[in-house]
């Protein structure tokens, strides 16, 4: 990203290279600014590169090495700034932000009957929920995970349809780069142990599954119903506890598939009465 000072003069990329290849060289933070001065850079474009770069290595030192790359992710506009943000049809309020991980609830993403519809529909469709077979790229059963569950084509009905082009309103993410909506029943005792959504790149059966979209990159929770006791979303690495309440969602990304995101995740045991949630799984690009 280009950065000017007052007198105009921009502080390019280019720019930055060459500051860390003087650095990487051996010069002295002094020399260097002293030969940019000499190249007609002012002393405040010249000390604002140094401070940036500064930055930019402070950055990397911080972070594990070997990481994949970062890629683009869901994040809605105003998240952070704005209390209530804007879904196309109504208007959600977030009572929770965080940066790390990048996380947020969202407050009556859906309304009573709209969990209430999808209920009833998936209802008669449940099955012994799968998981993504790692090592083949195919699906199978998973002892850490204890739901029923189903899926729903994209704009299979009309509140479906209605649902997701709120969510892509309000994270700013094409409809044809989700996954179908997933339903799941968690009843007393169900649980779903901490995991990564992403696929891990490690594994042999991820360059089939990619081929689908891409890598996921955002993960949408919403909550259905309210169990009575038990059934909260945990984030282990960030302490954080999410309690299911009917229309409200829980949001987090991952811009890299390594445990580097903060994103490790589960469904705690339901104790009493029975746990409802729509997924929502989001890609690089369009899933077909």
């Amino acid at each position: 990203m280009t950065q000017r000072t007052q007198g105009g003069q921009a502080v390019t990329p280019a720019l930055m290279e060459w500051i860390a290849a003087q650095k990487a060289a051996g010069f002295s933070l002094p020399a260097v600014l002293d030969a940019m001065r000499v190249a007609g850079w002012s002393d405040d474009t010249a000390r604002l590169a140094l401070g940036l770069q500064a930055q930019v290595q402070e950055t990397a030192a911080r972070e594990p090495q070997g990481l994949p790359a970062e890629v683009r992710v869901p994040w809605p506009v105003g998240a952070g700034e704005l209390t209530v943000l804007q879904a196309g049809d109504r208007p959600v309020r977030t009572p929770v932000v965080m940066q790390s991980p990048p996380l947020i609830v969202f407050e009556s993403l859906l309304s009573d009957e709209e969990c209430a519809a999808l209920i009833e529909a998936a209802r008669p469709r449940l099955s012994r929920s799968l998981t993504v077979a790692v090592k083949t790229g195919g699906e199978e059963e998973n002892i850490d995970r204890t739901s029923q569950g189903m899926f729903f084509s994209r704009g299979e009905s009309s509140v479906i349809q209605t649902v997701e082009e709120r969510i892509a309103r309000l994270l700013g993410w094409p409809i044809e780069n989700g996954e179908g909506l997933q339903v799941l029943r968690y009843g007393p005792g169900a649980e779903y142990k901490p995991h990564y959504d992403y696929f891990d790149p490690a594994e042999p059966g991820t360059p089939t599954i990619l081929q689908r979209g891409g890598q996921r990159v955002a993960t949408l929770v919403i909550y259905l119903n309210e169990p009575e006791s038990g059934g909260c979303t945990v984030f282990p690495d960030a302490q954080v506890h999410v309690m299911p309440r009917r229309g409200n969602a829980v949001f987090f990304n991952y811009s890299r598939p390594h445990p580097a995101s903060r994103t490790l995740h589960g469904g705690s045991p339901v104790i009493l009465g029975e746990k409802w949630i729509a997924t929502k799984w989001l890609r690089e690009g369009a899933f077909v």
